[in-house]
């Protein structure tokens, strides 16, 4: 377990004000582990640490009581664990989650740092080894996950979720999942993914890392041709869009019409997936995955030349 500080950033980038709950001491037996994470927003959350009783309350309270809290998992809370647990829970913003920025170990607490706190990250420098996460005298101590190639997948429907689905278990990379809104995702998402439900998807572009990978897959053939516009401007790895050719065909027209050359237009790849492999949702997120981790792996694949007939 470790601070997801891209998960974080997306999540604010969305929400503005997002409160970070993490399991930082377990006592006996709990639902999940030290480092266990959940981000929570006004309606909404990503993440879990553990389901039941102890997040409903957890993620009911994020946003109005932070600070270090510990609960029993006993009767009171209509749980049967019989250990407790210590939860720490942060106030996020804009400024609060830049100041993390560039540390390779995140350690916080009241007063001056402990002493042994500083025998702690010390040891771990000169082993070369980040610490496990831990509660040390009310200092909570995590070390950062290391950068993942961040994906970006714009719509939960049918090619959406089996694309979440794919590449969610594959390391090294980071998902972020973006919709209109909260209903259009099913009610288990991957504990590692990043949903962002937002009204208008195309103010999340800016946030999105140059790097990362993008899947442009919504319900509506407009939005996908404004996120194409917004990621043009912007800049990407790459962009992947569902289509047929004549969808294909329309689309570049249009992004011509609104000032992108054929050069730019051209690094977009539609359609996605394999032609061999069919169109069923799961037949062309296996095929995207395929080239999302060859590309990965530094391969050189031309994306162009291996696009199927993935129309919607």
């Amino acid at each position: 377990m470790s601070f997801d500080l891209a998960a974080l950033r997306a999540a604010v980038a969305a929400h503005g004000r997002v409160a970070r709950v993490v399991v930082a001491e377990v006592m006996g037996s709990a639902p999940r582990e030290v480092g266990a994470t959940m981000l929570v927003w006004p309606g909404g959350q990503a993440g879990t640490i553990g389901g039941g009783a102890l997040e409903l309350m957890a993620s009911r309270e994020a946003l109005a009581r932070p600070g270090l809290r510990r609960h029993a998992l006993g009767p009171g809370l209509g749980q049967c664990c019989g250990g407790a647990v210590v939860l720490l829970t942060e106030i996020h913003d804009a400024a609060s989650g830049a100041a993390l920025e560039g540390q390779e170990v995140i350690a916080r607490g009241p007063g001056d740092m402990p002493l042994a706190v500083r025998r702690l990250l010390d040891q771990a420098r000169a082993r070369g080894m980040p610490p496990a996460p831990r509660l040390v005298q009310g200092w909570m101590v995590e070390p950062v996950q290391p950068p993942c190639d961040p994906v970006w997948i714009w719509g939960a429907g049918h090619v959406g979720r089996a694309l979440v689905a794919v590449l969610a278990p594959l390391p090294d990379l980071a998902v972020s999942w973006v919709d209109t809104g909260p209903e259009r995702f099913p009610d288990a998402v991957p504990e590692d993914v990043t949903v962002l439900p937002a009204a208008d998807p195309l103010r999340l572009v800016p946030h999105a890392p140059p790097q990362a990978a993008h899947l442009v897959l919504t319900y509506s053939h407009e939005l996908d041709l404004q996120i194409c516009h917004a990621l043009l401007g912007h800049g990407f790895g790459f962009a992947g869009l569902i289509g047929s050719d004549s969808k294909w065909a329309r689309f570049c027209s249009r992004l011509r019409a609104l000032g992108h050359a054929d050069a730019q237009i051209s690094r977009i790849c539609c359609p996605i997936g394999q032609k061999s492999f069919g169109k069923h949702p799961q037949a062309i997120a296996i095929g995207v995955a395929a080239q999302l981790v060859r590309r990965q792996k530094g391969e050189g694949l031309d994306w162009a030349t291996h696009s199927s007939a993935s129309g919607v």
